[in-house]
């Protein structure tokens, strides 16, 4: 199975263990990535604060690009970055705009390409699969699931599970063996960019986020998003200094789990390069 691949700025730079991770753990389900050529920023969270419809330019070009290489499935592993790029999906169902759009970007968009994160990809590779390759059971692991501000939001953008109480991710994570906790913090937001220009606000978010799955008893969090695990996982010993307590909560990709569970090492999937690597 090949699929259309777009990394995005995090994972060829800050994140790029997660993309260790994507492609260890896909290669051994014969899920092979071909990455766009030539694809530009989404324009992430500060390029629609400049000026909107150039904000949409970014990801519609990439939408051109992808129909051109003949990509019907394309996958975006960072929340923001298919959020984009479905809005401007979206936006190009106005044929005036998707005019407007292909002639900034010289380039025709239709948006005809499937944009995916990476909870579909697995849906798409079945959970039954996943079951029959399961090598090593993760019998240890309870997990919180996090899902965040974006994979579910905005509802009306990404149509994707439920947006206030998802569950397409425990479905996942049980298939690998796990348990999972209900527990409250789900798809609350862990401050995403604000930890770059105001990170009180992300350890305040973060401390909350990581008590609350440890009171309802995850040995673990679960997330899908680059910038999820920068501000939980880089900035957890930031929070633990700030509010006086150990916290020691291991953050997976979901890629992880999986990886592990087909009987990888942390090694091949990048998990030794994380701050936090045991409780």
């Amino acid at each position: 199975m090949n699929i259309g691949y777009y990394p995005g700025c995090a994972l060829h730079g800050s994140s790029n263990d997660y993309e260790q991770s994507l492609r260890a753990c896909l290669g051994v389900l014969d899920v092979q990535l071909d990455e766009m050529k030539d694809w530009i920023c989404c324009g992430a969270t500060a390029a629609h604060s400049l000026n909107h419809k150039l904000s949409m330019a970014l990801p519609a070009r990439n939408l051109a690009v992808a129909e051109r290489d003949g990509f019907k499935e394309l996958f975006a592993p960072c929340p923001l970055c298919s959020m984009q790029l479905l809005k401007a999906k979206k936006a190009v169902a106005d044929e005036g705009l998707r005019k407007e759009l292909s002639e900034i970007v010289e380039a025709d968009v239709c948006g005809k390409s499937e944009v995916l994160n990476l909870i579909q990809v697995f849906e798409k590779i079945g959970v039954d699969r996943l079951k029959s390759a399961v090598k090593a059971p993760l019998a240890s692991i309870t997990a919180a699931c996090y899902y965040g501000c974006l994979l579910t939001r905005p509802p009306d953008v990404v149509h994707f599970d439920d947006f206030e109480q998802p569950s397409s991710m425990e479905t996942i994570v049980a298939a690998l063996g796990a348990k999972t906790v209900e527990w409250n913090y789900k798809t609350e937001c862990c401050g995403a960019g604000m930890t770059m220009s105001n990170e009180d606000i992300v350890l305040e978010l973060a401390h909350k986020i990581l008590s609350n799955a440890a009171e309802h008893g995850a040995n673990c969090l679960v997330v899908a998003c680059p910038m999820c695990h920068v501000n939980l996982d880089m900035k957890q010993a930031a929070v633990e200094r700030r509010f006086g307590k150990k916290l020691g909560m291991v953050v997976y990709y979901l890629s992880d789990l999986v990886g592990l569970a087909l009987g990888l090492s942390a090694e091949q999937l990048g998990i030794n390069r994380h701050f936090v690597t045991q409780a």
